[in-house]
């Protein structure tokens, strides 16, 4: 069987704003915990990012490497780690199948990765991209209120009026509490005998439902 994948937007969900280049990126604080508790729980935490810059010519493909390396060293030197990065360089006009909403980005990661696609999650901060992505996938997708999204759920609600989130947080953290709780209610080999038969669905709740019933790993991580 597969390994569970959670598919995380870069800009506005893991860090900086919706519309920022890569150049200025910088992880929110919570967001570094985040990957760690995926990374704990054996699920793949795969990054995913339009940059249009590129095609804009602003910066080129070589310094967004640089920057990802920059960033994957300041994860690691928090025990943590992203499984992968991809990114769509191209502009509207280039046609391409990799931007967001289409799935070119986690078509790549499947031939990579051993994906359980059931197991499947989209997490990010614009309606239009990452919760139409998460609909075109056929995974579960959250919404989270960093960046735009709070613009996202309201006043830009009609430029994706066909798409639901099946969850909104108010950031990554709480969106992978959320996943992790899914996962592990849904049994099968990621069941944990302490967890409750069902997770919490207030955002409030989840908080104290995980502190109660983290697998080992987690208690011996802090």
């Amino acid at each position: 069987m597969g390994k569970p994948a959670v598919f995380l937007d870069f800009h506005g969900t893991l860090g900086s704003q919706g519309l920022d280049d890569i150049r200025t990126f910088a992880f929110y604080p919570f967001s570094i915990e985040a990957i760690r508790l995926l990374n704990a729980n054996d699920v793949l935490a795969i990054g995913i990012t339009n940059q249009s810059h590129i095609a804009k010519g602003e910066f080129t493909m070589e310094e967004f490497e640089q920057k990802l390396q920059q960033l994957q060293q300041e994860l690691e030197n928090h025990n943590t780690h992203l499984d992968a990065v991809y990114c769509c360089p191209h502009g509207r006009e280039d046609n391409c199948k990799c931007k967001e909403p289409l799935t070119g980005m986690i078509d790549q990661a499947r031939t990579e990765f051993d994906i359980d696609m059931l197991r499947a999650y989209g997490v990010g901060d614009m309606g239009m991209a990452d919760m139409a992505l998460a609909k075109n996938i056929n995974a579960k997708g959250s919404l989270v209120l960093t960046g735009v999204g709070k613009g996202s759920l309201n006043e830009y609600r009609y430029t994706w009026k066909d798409v639901e989130a099946d969850y909104v947080a108010s950031d990554v953290l709480k969106a992978v509490k959320w996943i992790l709780g899914t996962l592990f209610k849904r049994g099968g080999d990621r069941h944990h005998p302490l967890l409750p038969s069902c997770p919490p669905q207030a955002e409030g709740e989840i908080d104290t439902w995980i502190s109660l019933c983290r697998p080992t790993k987690w208690i011996e991580e802090g």
